[in-house]
């Protein structure tokens, strides 16, 4: 049975309100830090506010997860437009931390547990993954869970034999690695609205043509 996304995103929840409701309190502290040490760049800033077309961006994410903690920052910024209105509509739905345990438990109402099986990276409900939909509710894009620069980094650290976890505990991430993971995210939302822009239906849709 396929998903129907766009009830997904309805009843998915704003950044606040997601991690209020599913965060602790230590977990909500290392989301705030990675936030308040996001910088989005007057160019950057004046991309976003270039936006004309609204994009539904939904994000399937955990507050545990240390890659969570240092890109769902990250889009809440891009949402915000570095203080320009833009035209991101973005949203959260949670994924258990114990996945395989909720998947047996959950029963036929278990949605979310549905959405993350879809939504698998490589044969696991990986996080974050981002659905990117047009105003409407098609499907444009999906991308997650780590960014280039970041998988170069773990492969650097971990073919070295000097990391052995398959997740970050969400530390700040070192500044430079930062930036470039900012740039490269931002990469997606702007292919998405160039997407959209060209589109032949929504042009017809906005009475462009």
């Amino acid at each position: 049975m396929s998903i129907d996304f766009r009830q997904v995103f309805q009843r998915a929840l704003p950044y606040d309100e997601f991690l209020q409701k599913y965060g602790t309190e230590d977990q909500r502290a290392r989301w705030k830090q990675v936030y308040d040490a996001t910088v989005i760049t007057p160019e950057q800033a004046a991309l976003l506010s270039s936006f004309r077309r609204q994009m539904n961006v939904l994000c399937m994410a955990g507050p545990w997860c240390g890659d969570c903690v240092n890109a769902c920052p990250i889009f809440q910024r891009f949402a915000e437009g570095g203080g320009h209105s833009t035209e991101i509509d973005l949203r959260f739905i949670n994924r258990d931390r114990d996945f395989e345990a909720a998947m047996k438990t959950a029963g036929d109402g278990a949605s979310d547990v549905a959405v993350a099986k879809e939504l698998s990276i490589c044969g696991a409900p990986r996080v974050p993954v981002l659905l990117f939909m047009s105003e409407d509710g098609f499907e444009c894009e999906r991308y997650g869970e780590r960014t280039l620069a970041t998988y170069r980094e773990k492969a650097r650290k971990q073919l070295s034999g000097t990391q052995g976890a398959s997740c970050p505990i969400g530390l700040a991430p070192e500044k430079q690695i930062h930036e470039t993971n900012v740039a490269e995210w931002l990469t997606h939302f702007e292919r998405v609205q160039w997407m959209l822009l060209t589109s032949p239906r929504l042009i017809r849709l906005h009475g462009e043509a």
